[in-house]
């Protein structure tokens, strides 16, 4: 229970912190509007960052805030998760998407009705192609997500290295594939970080929000866990499961 808990307020405290970074961008009269891309790869990668000592904090000593990972982890044969654990842990991941964008509603509550572009309202939440090609946009979110789970176990399997820097770690490895990656799609690689919030406009009374694009939908959600199946593969291929 514990490790459900943890999950689900880690994933809250992730997608929080992120769905607000890109409110104070792109809100009018935010004191960030206009702040740019910089801003936005700080705000998720410390995001993460605190997004996992808050799962450690409340119990679940995996951390993983992303249902990718999860999968990641249940087939990679370790034990991890047995199928129920690994499909709970996805729900709550995605419940606590929800949560981190309701929270973010509440923190912008000001600037909802002023903002008169419905897309920017909708980009606080989900992500969004620059140039839609679902094709394209699939295969780039599939592309990011190897680097971000292969990233990830590489570094969680360095003994060298302490836990309590794994975080930070990690939070420099989402900035890294965020200025690197992020310009085609906006970087989802987690399907909790872009359904949760995405479920959370759809249900929230946002005053001209337009439409939650759910023709989109299933490309930051699928997209991410054919990344992470590929980069399971990877790590059985270099032998490093």
């Amino acid at each position: 229970m514990s490790n459900l808990l943890g999950e689900f307020l880690g994933t809250m405290v992730l997608c929080a912190y992120g769905n607000a970074v890109v409110a104070n961008l792109v809100l009018k009269d935010t004191k960030g509007n206009g702040a740019g891309w910089v801003h936005v790869n700080w705000g998720w990668s410390f995001g993460l960052m605190m997004g996992i000592f808050t799962a450690w904090a409340a119990g679940a000593p995996q951390a993983d805030l992303n249902p990718a990972v999860t999968i990641f982890k249940f087939l990679s044969g370790t034990g991890i998760y047995t199928l129920p654990q690994a499909v709970a842990t996805c729900v709550v991941e995605i419940a606590g998407g929800v949560a981190g964008g309701t929270i973010c509603y509440f923190a912008y509550l000001n600037h909802w009705a002023p903002t008169e572009d419905p897309g920017l309202k909708l980009a606080v939440f989900a992500t969004g192609p620059a140039r839609l090609d679902k094709k394209a946009n699939f295969i780039t979110e599939a592309i990011a997500t190897f680097f971000l789970i292969f990233g990830i176990f590489t570094i969680v399997t360095t003994p060298e290295i302490p836990a309590f820097i794994i975080p930070f770690l990690i939070g420099g490895l989402l900035y890294a594939l965020g200025a690197g990656f992020g310009g085609p799609t906006g970087y989802g690689m987690n399907p909790a970080r872009d359904l949760g919030p995405r479920i959370a406009h759809a249900i929230l009374p946002i005053p001209g929000k337009g439409s939650s694009d759910w023709d989109y939908a299933p490309i930051p959600f699928f997209g991410p866990i054919v990344g992470g199946l590929f980069a399971l593969a990877a790590c059985k291929a270099l032998g490093l499961i």
